[in-house]
């Protein structure tokens, strides 16, 4: 019934469509396996893509072949660019997605591509031989081969759902969990835990009073996530701010002794930065109020999402406290919020391909390696399916630097620390952001995604006239001058002190309240100059203009650290034999076995010193 694949990849959640669309993009025969084929890429949680961080990951997801910029752009209904006020290395995209259109385009994307194939079947165990692993066993009795296989299991492993007092067995809201993988993982040497995660409420639109909140529109200006020429919307739909208040509290805290997460029913950790409604009020007793986000569920539907009310109380404290909320106080609830415990597999049973240590071509990516968020996720897929495919095919794998993309930052985290709580990306977990900055992803990443075959030649041309444009538009900022009188009136209306001489508008540019676009639209010198470039590679110009000397920082910093990154430690090395090092340092080199010195450095619990020993030992 089914032939032998090159890749099978377990579940078709954000993870699982990345990884199953790069691999078979870069030739591999490709089998998807979902327990419901009409649940594709669905947003369990909220109905939106990027934010601080993460905007950034789906921009170099995007850059390296991936779809999810894509279809997001194709899906978005309100699209804002996040920290605007702040450096661009701060700046992140963020769009609220139509949540129907979202999954419906991904599946279209999925069944227009060439190798993927589908099934709808539950899997319930590996097929292990010689410590490779070679195929699945699924619900129905199938054993179906392949040369490597993704799981990408997200929250159903063993997964229950918790609502006040009662909890079932579920990986989603009417969805069972995935049972038999767990167990035999477990029985062939690898560690499992628990994790928590929640959801809030979702909402009829209709019976909220929308006077009583803050309308949040959409940006003037919508960049989007894809660097490929998509069709994005010409109107948006508002979210709303509004907050809870003592009384709301006092409310919830009602369902204190019959919630989950207080009485101890619930064993998994839940995430830090994405709290329930009730661990907030309870971590944070001095603040009064919390913010609440209303988001839409997309273009013709009034189910709204309750973003900051994730909650596992019981369905009629849940409501009861809503009812409490400015503009909810006739609120009608379509399904209440619920938590959800589920199996993961710390990741530092991983090499940094995402390649399970125990057993040969077998790839875990997304919420089964610890992970929280949508984005997340997906790039995890995404380079899942890359090295499955590199795997399979005898190519060399693909592994990203921390000074290459906040993908590489993710992957180094996880497989070198580990999480002990869901992980979620920061910017300041990474300490080349300067450099990774969101608008820059097709310069940093689009050639290796080209040499690897994901990304068009027409993209990769695209690459290099965007270079090009950027590098005349930084000659001509360095040869155009100004006399005092074309720009002192642009500066004055800034506050910025005037000119008294001739002055090159490379120089005007670097004062901190001067952006390049205001200079073109106030000095018709240099809008003339520069119009015929496009917003894109002005932008870009500008950025490098201005933050030169911090990138240039960053830059030679990365040059330093390389000197630890090239230094290789052999497969065969042996940690043990190494008496200086300490007892803790030698147990956790031997367990993760980094492939470098700079990896090495960065294990939790290895110190300078250690490094230093083995820089030693490996001169001998």
């Amino acid at each position: 019934m089914f032939p032998e694949y090159d890749i099978i990849v377990v579940g078709a959640g954000h993870a699982g469509c990345e990884a199953a669309a790069s691999a078979a993009n870069l030739g591999s025969k490709v089998l998807l396996i979902t327990m419901n084929m009409q649940t594709i890429a669905q947003m369990s949680c909220n109905p939106a893509m990027g934010g601080i961080a993460k905007g950034q990951i789906v921009r170099e997801i995007d850059a390296l072949g991936g779809y999810s910029g894509i279809v997001t752009d194709l899906s978005m209904i309100q699209f804002r660019m996040l920290n605007r006020s702040k450096g661009p290395a701060m700046w992140s995209p963020r769009a609220q997605s139509d949540r129907m259109m979202f999954a419906a385009r991904w599946r279209e994307m999925l069944e227009k591509t060439p190798n993927v194939d589908f099934y709808q079947d539950m899997v319930k165990g590996l097929v292990i031989k010689d410590g490779r692993a070679v195929g699945v066993l699924t619900g129905l009795g199938h054993e179906i081969k392949s040369k490597a296989v993704v799981l990408t299991n997200g929250t159903f492993l063993n997964g229950i759902i918790h609502i006040g007092e009662k909890n079932f067995g579920g990986g989603r809201v009417a969805e069972k969990a995935a049972t038999g993988i767990t167990e035999q993982l477990v029985s062939l040497g690898f560690e499992s835990d628990r994790l928590k995660t929640g959801t809030p409420p979702r909402i009829d639109g209709r019976s909220l009073d929308y006077s009583k909140m803050e309308e949040q529109p959409g940006d003037e200006e919508i960049t989007g996530f894809s660097f490929s020429p998509v069709q994005r919307p010409t109107k948006q739909r508002s979210c709303w701010i509004t907050y809870t208040n003592q009384k709301v509290h006092d409310i919830l805290k009602t369902g204190f002794d019959r919630s989950p997460m207080f009485s101890g029913r619930i064993d998994g950790v839940g995430p830090r930065y994405c709290p329930s409604i009730e661990d907030k009020i309870n971590r944070f007793a001095e603040r009064d109020r919390h913010q609440l986000f209303i988001e839409p569920e997309g273009w013709d539907t009034v189910e709204i999402y309750v973003n900051g009310f994730s909650t596992s109380l019981p369905e009629e404290t849940q409501y009861e406290a809503l009812r409490i909320v400015p503009g909810f106080e006739n609120v009608r609830i379509f399904r209440p919020g619920y938590a959800i415990e589920y199996d993961f597999f710390p990741p530092t049973q991983l090499t940094n391909t995402l390649e399970t240590k125990l057993i040969s071509g077998l790839f875990f990516a997304g919420q089964i390696n610890g992970t929280t968020g949508y984005e997340e996720a997906a790039c995890q897929g995404l380079m899942a399916g890359i090295n499955a495919h590199q795997k399979v095919k005898g190519l060399a794998p693909v592994i990203l630097k921390r000074s290459e993309a906040y993908i590489g930052v993710l992957v180094d985290d996880l497989i070198n620390k580990g999480t002990q709580e869901p992980y979620r990306m920061f910017t300041s977990r990474a300490e080349f952001r300067t450099l990774l900055r969101q608008d820059n992803a097709d310069l940093r990443l689009t050639p290796l995604s080209h040499k690897l075959g994901l990304a068009s030649d027409e993209r990769m041309s695209a690459v290099k006239e965007k270079e090009s444009s950027v590098s005349k538009i930084k000659s001509l900022l360095k040869e155009i001058a100004f006399e005092p009188e074309e720009v002192n009136g642009y500066l004055l209306l800034l506050n910025s002190s005037p000119i008294s001489e001739k002055q090159r508008a490379e120089k005007i540019l670097l004062r901190p309240d001067v952006e390049l676009k205001d200079m073109m639209a106030h000095i018709p010198k240099l809008q003339e100059s520069l119009h015929s470039f496009s917003a894109d590679s002005i932008e870009q110009a500008a950025i490098q203009v201005k933050y030169e000397v911090y990138i240039e920082k960053e830059k030679e910093l990365v040059r330093r650290m390389s000197q630890l990154e090239d230094l290789e430690i052999p497969e065969s090395f042996d940690f043990k034999k190494i008496q200086s090092l300490g007892n803790e340092a030698r147990e956790k080199l031997t367990r993760i076995r980094p492939r470098t010195l700079g990896q090495a450095s960065r294990i939790s619990g290895i110190n300078p010193s250690d490094v230093q020993i083995l820089m030693v030992y490996m001169g001998r």
